[in-house]
């Protein structure tokens, strides 16, 4: 079964709370081959930080249950 992926490439998002990091890019994804496997995104915020969350939104540990939201 594919990943259901919440972010992609390009889009901007900011943390619910973490409001300190400001706006964040998604800079880049990676997709695990392996059946089970983590999806990642790495995010650049306005603080000057990379961080990397897991993409998959049927993981607990997604980034949208983490609190990383899409901003329109």
């Amino acid at each position: 079964m594919r990943p259901r992926l919440y972010l992609k490439v390009g889009d901007s998002v900011r943390h619910a709370r973490y409001i300190r990091w400001g706006r964040g890019e998604v800079t880049e994804e990676k997709h695990s081959s392996l059946s089970g496997g983590f999806c990642l995104v790495k995010i650049r915020f306005e603080d000057g930080e990379e961080r990397a969350f897991i993409n998959d939104m049927d993981n607990s540990l997604c980034c949208y249950h983490a609190g990383v939201k899409l901003e329109r």
